[in-house]
C-alpha cells in the first residue's frame, strides 16, 4: 500500500512533516480538581485529575509506590467501548491498559514536583473517547492540561507526539491506518523548556541514522504541541481573569 503518493501527500492529505489539527478544552469535568479534553485529528481523549489529597500511609504500606516524603501519583487509562470501529467489549484492567497506565504515570511523575506534596495522593484518570492513532500521546497531552488546570506544581509541561517510517519516508503524528501498517513507530515525550526526554517507546528496529531523523521529527511535534498547550492555558487564564473582574 502506498502511504505517500508521488505528490508527497499522505492518505489524509497531509505532508509527511505535517501534524493533524489540535484542539483542546479545559475544565470539562466540574467535579474534578482539573480536567481537559485533547484532540489530535480524530483521536479524542478526556482526562480528569483529583488531588492532591491526604493519603493514609497505613493503607499503602505494602505498595511499592508508597513514599513518605513525596506525593503518590496514580493513573488509570481506559478506552470507551465506542472509541473504535471494533465493538467488542474490552475487559477492564487488560494488559494493554495496564501498560499504558504505567507509561502515563511514569511520564507524569517526571514533571510533577512530588516532593512539595508529601503524604498526599494525585489521581489521574484518562479515557479515550475516539481512537485514530496516537492515543498515548493524546493521553499524555490531556493529562498535562488537566494537571495544570488542577494547579499541580510541575517542573515543566510534558508533551508527547509520535512519528513513523513508511515507504522510506519519516512521517509525523501517525493516524490509525499508518500506525497499523506495521512499520517502525516512535512515541516521544519531552519537557520542552528543560529539553529533556521523559518517554521514548519504539516497537520495531530502525537503522541508527533513520531513528535519529524519526526521533527528531517526533520531538519537533512535541514542541509544537507544547506551544499550542501554552496558548490554551493562557487563553483559559484570561477567561478566568475576565470572569473574576480582574
Amino acid at each position: 500500500m502506498e502511504y505517500v503518493n508521488p505528490e508527497g501527500l499522505r492518505l489524509d492529505g497531509r505532508r509527511p512533516m505535517e501534524m493533524r489539527q489540535l484542539r483542546a478544552e479545559i475544565g470539562v469535568v466540574s467535579k474534578a480538581d482539573g480536567s481537559a479534553v485533547f484532540e489530535m485529528g480524530n483521536t479524542k481523549v478526556i482526562a480528569a485529575v483529583y488531588g492532591p489529597r491526604e493519603v493514609f500511609i497505613e493503607r499503602v504500606q505494602n505498595r511499592s509506590q508508597q513514599m513518605n516524603d513525596q506525593a503518590l501519583v496514580r493513573c488509570e487509562y481506559s478506552m470507551a467501548n465506542f472509541s473504535t470501529g471494533d465493538r467488542m467489549r474490552k475487559p477492564k484492567g487488560d494488559r494493554r491498559s495496564t501498560e499504558i497506565s504505567l507509561v502515563i504515570r511514569q511520564t507524569m511523575e517526571a514533571c510533577i514536583l512530588t516532593h512539595l506534596m508529601p503524604r498526599s495522593q494525585i489521581d489521574i484518570f484518562v479515557q479515550v473517547l475516539q481512537a485514530d492513532g496516537g492515543t498515548r500521546s493524546a493521553c499524555i497531552n490531556a493529562a498535562t492540561l488537566a494537571l495544570a488546570d488542577a494547579g499541580i506544581p510541575m517542573r515543566d509541561l510534558v508533551t508527547s507526539c509520535s512519528a513513523g517510517f513508511l515507504n522510506g519516508t519519516p512521517l509525523l503524528d501517525l493516524n490509525y491506518v499508518e500506525d497499523s501498517a506495521g512499520g517502525p513507530d516512535v512515541t516521544v515525550g519531552i519537557l520542552p523548556k528543560l529539553d529533556k526526554v521523559t518517554l521514548l517507546q519504539m516497537d520495531a528496529k530502525l537503522a541508527m541514522d533513520t531513528f535519529e531523523n524519526v526521533m527528531q521529527l517526533a520531538t519537533e511535534g512535541c514542541k509544537a504541541v507544547a506551544t499550542y498547550i501554552r496558548e490554551i492555558l493562557l487563553e483559559h487564564t484570561k477567561q478566568l481573569e475576565f470572569r473574576r473582574g480582574l
